[in-house]
């Protein structure tokens, strides 16, 4: 079968969403890059040549250039290699995780998520999401006769997750065992699982959120901070969601424009990185900001859309878990944002500075762009086979 050029709306939906990232970074990140390069200088001041006022620009712009780079080797690569590979990726990401417990670093955070060698940080979650739909896209591939089964399908996915959420659940990491259950939970329903096996987990996942929400501290405390009024709530854990608050409603419909934001500078914490969004509302407002959103609904769209063309099982499923992974965590972010979920510690994919969440959605971009590639423009009619949730277009990939 011909290939095509690959989907070029989804690959310039990515392309404006990382240069809006480039550009905001640039105009919000002045406070932080003088706090990471002059922190024992008590009165900072740009002239200063001990002082750089763009260091976080320039190590965004780096990471970009980098991530761009995988974009297109991934692009090239077949998506049997990463079938071939998944067991092995799947593998090494959950000893990754669990050995960040035992040597990792906080690095700011609550979480224990980090491994920091020679002054660089990697965060090991990022990419083993990428594992994880590689793994399970290729085990209901092969196991597509037994994903209706309770004793085949059911049991062995709710294993294979609740290893690979465990130490993510240890570290911990809210956000990312929500996204990590997004992800898992949306593979399964599109490979065919019953609707009542889906039922009955999200009935034990939701006993387990709330015996995690009444005993593991942390968490607690930020649901208490969710549900509190500004009286009652303790002011280090309410802080961030107030101030967000307060920057996405002082930028009003047009925002004070760039470099003009006042909750950047030292009172909106993390404002280039999870709180990128409440940051750049405060400086483009409501009207130019909701272009994000609407950027990354075409995102989810598009996805969806190679996966249901896609011509194959494993890539269907694959474009699923991609697509899942990449826009429900940008929907989950500006959530917290705009203060609709509790503060949850992600990033906005493409956009946020984080150099692990950068490469990992760009190389992710990069394989879900490859699986476009076999679906052409025209393919619009779909045929129904096996299971629920498994389509296959009319044609068919032979390499």
């Amino acid at each position: 079968m011909k290939k095509s050029h690959g989907d070029r709306v989804l690959f310039l939906m990515v392309v404006l969403l990382a240069l809006f990232g480039l550009v905001m970074i640039t105009s919000i990140g002045v406070p932080k890059s003088i706090q990471l390069s002059a922190p024992n200088i008590l009165y900072p001041n740009c002239n200063d040549p001990k002082v750089d006022c763009y260091l976080i620009f320039k190590n965004h712009l780096l990471r970009l250039v980098v991530g761009s780079i995988l974009l297109f080797i991934t692009m090239r690569i077949p998506y049997r290699f990463w079938k071939k590979m998944s067991v092995f990726f799947f593998v090494l990401s959950v000893i990754a995780l669990f050995t960040v417990l035992i040597i990792g670093a906080k690095y700011t955070t609550f979480a224990k998520s980090w491994f920091i060698f020679f002054n660089t940080s990697f965060q090991p979650i990022e990419f083993a999401k990428l594992a994880l739909v590689f793994y399970l896209a290729n085990w209901m591939e092969r196991k597509s006769k037994h994903v209706e089964s309770f004793e085949y399908g059911f049991l062995p996915f709710c294993i294979v997750t609740g290893v690979f959420i465990l130490p993510i659940l240890l570290q911990p990491d809210l956000g990312g065992t929500l996204v990590v259950s997004a992800i898992a939970v949306t593979m399964f329903f599109a490979g065919g699982a019953r609707l009542r096996h889906l039922a009955l987990g999200g009935f034990v996942a939701l006993l387990a959120s709330f015996l995690i929400v009444a005993n593991v501290t942390h968490v607690k405390n930020r649901f208490q901070a969710f549900t509190a009024t500004d009286k009652n709530c303790r002011e280090d854990y309410c802080w961030q969601s107030v101030q967000a608050n307060i920057a996405v409603g002082s930028g009003g419909f047009w925002g004070k424009g760039l470099t003009q934001g006042v909750q950047k500078s030292y009172w909106l914490p993390q404002a280039s990185d999870d709180f990128i969004f409440a940051a750049s509302a405060e400086e483009l407002g409501f009207l130019r900001i909701v272009f994000i959103i609407i950027a990354y609904t075409v995102i989810a769209y598009r996805g969806f859309r190679i996966a249901i063309n896609a011509p194959n099982r494993f890539m269907m499923l694959t474009a699923v878990g991609i697509t899942t992974w990449l826009t429900m965590q940008a929907f989950m972010n500006i959530a917290v944002n705009i203060a609709l979920m509790p503060v949850t510690g992600l990033t906005l994919p493409f956009v946020s500075y984080g150099g692990s969440s950068l490469l990992s959605a760009m190389i992710a971009t990069g394989v879900l762009l490859h699986i476009s590639k076999y679906i052409p423009e025209y393919a619009n009619s779909f045929e129904r086979r096996g299971n629920r949730g498994t389509y296959y277009s009319q044609y068919r990939h032979s390499s």
